[in-house]
């Protein structure tokens, strides 16, 4: 596993998780520190389930084994005490007398977390395939509704600049007739943190029916969306009691950021041209600065 917290994986996988399973989740959240000098058996006796239980558990957030569980909290623990964001006083959250300074060091820690632990996940793999099937393809579809839609059409903004035949795609029946359209020579690209937003897997299914590459942009690597990508592009979130998926967001556009560099780098002359031929429109719509009048 990378050097990323588990303690955020686990937040991100407990939702998914149901019975004793959540169970086992939840107290290792409670006291993570207290559950590094636990036996499997005694955190099940802990949680009201068994040894098995906890293993399943371990299994379930994709880690080998309660050994490698209790190894990730101690490493996790460490790099808290070692590091300038000091997460281990903060902590995730905020209660409505907190001061604003305590706010913005929670919400800013929290991004700057996600975002870190998206690059140390980063399958350069993953983003390679998506980056040559986008640089080759003859069109490019972006699905995504809510929060996700937003950075859909952040998306078409980055690579329709650098000469990408790419639309961002945020209501389903438009999304659906788009995709049904494609062909093998096309891309599909899907949004969603959950990665269970039907409005975002629909369309994402059918481009993959009809032939095209289809990509998805999600936290969770067993999700709908993830299942009906051939490319999977996983980022990272964390939570605070106001926040669901706070720092999200940010991880997101690390990921697509990453993906339009390197299409750009692998279309070099298109992509250069198209810069060239629009560099000139912002400056001419600047309002000039009345200093010194």
């Amino acid at each position: 596993m990378p050097p990323t917290d588990v303690t955020t994986l686990i937040r991100t996988e407990l939702p998914r998780l149901a019975g004793s399973l959540r169970k086992v989740g939840e107290l290792i959240l409670e006291d993570p520190a207290a559950v590094t000098h636990c036996s499997a058996a005694e955190l099940g006796r802990r949680t009201g389930t068994s040894q098995a239980t906890v293993t399943r558990f371990c299994r379930a957030i994709g880690l080998d084994s309660y050994q490698h569980l209790l190894i990730e909290l101690a490493q996790e623990r460490g790099r808290g005490q070692a590091s300038d964001w000091g997460t281990a006083e903060i902590g995730p959250d905020i209660s409505p007398d907190d001061s604003l300074e305590r706010v913005v060091q929670v919400v800013g820690n929290t991004d700057l977390r996600a975002v870190q632990q998206t690059i140390d996940r980063i399958d350069l793999d993953a983003i390679e395939r998506a980056a040559q099937a986008a640089a080759r393809a003859r069109r490019i579809d972006v699905y995504g509704v809510g929060g996700s839609g937003a950075v859909a059409q952040e998306t078409e903004t980055r690579l329709f600049r650098i000469g990408c035949a790419v639309r961002g795609w945020t209501e389903v029946h438009a999304a659906a007739t788009s995709a049904a359209l494609l062909t093998p020579a096309d891309v599909a690209l899907g949004i969603s943190h959950s990665g269970a937003t039907r409005e975002t897997v629909e369309p994402l299914e059918l481009a993959k029916e009809r032939g095209a590459t289809t990509v998805a942009i999600t936290s969770d690597p067993r999700s709908p969306l993830a299942r009906a990508a051939d490319i999977r592009l996983i980022s990272t979130a964390s939570e605070t009691n106001f926040l669901t998926g706070i720092g999200g967001r940010h991880s997101v556009l690390v990921l697509v950021d990453c993906l339009y560099v390197r299409v750009a780098q692998l279309s070099y002359q298109r992509a250069s041209a198209s810069l060239a031929l629009t560099d000139h429109i912002m400056p001419q719509h600047s309002v000039k600065s009345r200093r010194g009048r």
